[in-house]
């Protein structure tokens, strides 16, 4: 049997001290901290209900998208749901979501909305059980709520069809577990000079790194760093989403990902990373500010406007970034109405300037909002 002839970052010698050129990151650092806070500035000038609309946008992206970078497609209209069940909002129309959607939210939310509460092996371990309610993960039976005991083999990250797979990562055995997540844990609480920020970073290859269930490691270790960049916020308010600009590059995210576990214990260019996709995330939170304020100035144009709860489930669909066309089929399936009905809500909304028909006509028929 041949041997590796590079060692994985776990291998080395001075696992896990991990170092960094802070002259090259502290421009950066400084960067993203004033972005930080010219955002939270942004945001607590919207006012309350606004404010709450615009946690619980950044919260669904957060949700839907941590999911996405590991195949997992969720519901939109379900992870609102769950969400804003959760967190008191009234939000009329929303569908029941199922027991995957509410255990990613569950997770999020206790990292988020409970950022000040100390991170433990039992806090882990309740996460990872309710990413996996049944105990499978797809068609497989996995150990749920403990870390993995690799009885089927070591943990490795692959990729390729079968007989042609290609072995990215493998993690420490499981025999070390119990001894990594102590060292990793006894850190993540201690106090040191290291900002916030940069230890969101570290934390989350740490984490990876050790992988230490048998599945959802990736949704875990992003949510371990939100909680940290929650703490560096000091805030429960979630108005970015971290994992929606990781899922938009995560070819780059696996890239950088395997090539510093399989690289020194110099992880300078990691967090340079880390901070410019924080970077780019905390920029793209102008766009959910602008959609809630459009959505906040197209309800106060409506305000006197009497509309049925059908057509406000559609609309409040159409704001919040519906894809596709929306046609009346989609109308009658969505808002749970015949074809007739569908058809009645579209032509008086059209009727009175709310919504256009777009150019297509004929069975391409489609509308859109009036800008």
């Amino acid at each position: 049997m041949l041997r590796r002839l590079s060692l994985y970052i776990y291998e080395r010698a001075d696992w896990p001290d991990f170092k960094w050129k802070l002259q090259k990151l502290t421009e950066l650092l400084a960067v993203v901290r004033h972005k930080q806070g010219r955002l939270l500035g942004r945001m607590e000038s919207l006012g309350f209900e606004l404010q709450r609309e615009a946690n619980l946008q950044a919260l669904t992206q957060d949700v839907i998208k941590t999911s996405e970078i590991e195949g997992e497609v969720l519901n939109p209209e379900q992870v609102r749901s769950s969400l804003a069940r959760r967190l008191g909002l009234d939000i009329a129309g929303l569908p029941k979501s199922d027991r995957e959607v509410d255990g990613v939210v569950d997770m999020l939310l206790d990292a988020t909305q409970n950022f000040q509460k100390k991170l433990t092996a039992d806090r882990l371990q309740s996460w990872q059980s309710s990413l996996f309610p049944s105990g499978r993960s797809g068609l497989s039976r996995i150990a749920v709520g403990r870390w993995r005991d690799d009885n089927s083999g070591p943990m490795q990250v692959v990729s390729g069809a079968i007989g042609r797979e290609k072995v990215h990562f493998e993690a420490p055995a499981a025999v070390h577990l119990n001894k990594e997540m102590k060292a990793f844990l006894k850190w993540f609480e201690k106090e040191s000079e290291l900002d916030l920020v940069l230890k969101s970073g570290v934390a989350h290859l740490w984490f990876v790194t050790i992988h230490p269930f048998e599945d959802g490691n990736g949704r875990i270790a992003r949510a371990v760093a939100d909680l940290m960049l929650a703490r560096s916020e000091k805030t429960p308010q979630r108005f970015y989403s971290m994992s929606a600009q990781i899922r938009l590059e995560r070819n780059a995210y696996y890239e950088i990902l395997e090539k510093t576990q399989k690289g020194p214990t110099d992880i300078t260019n990691w967090l340079e990373w880390y901070l410019e996709c924080l970077e780019r995330a905390i920029d793209r939170a102008r766009d959910t500010q602008s959609a809630v304020l459009r959505k906040a100035g197209f309800w106060d144009s409506l305000a006197a406007v009497s509309i049925n709860d059908r057509q406000n489930k559609l609309l409040n669909m159409l704001l919040d970034g519906f894809e596709g066309k929306l046609n009346s089929s989609k109308w009658a399936k969505l808002a749970k109405c015949s074809q007739d009905t569908a058809h009645r809500d579209i032509t008086d909304l059209v009727e009175r300037g709310i919504l256009i028909k777009d150019s297509a006509g004929g069975r391409s028929t489609s509308y859109s909002l009036k800008d």
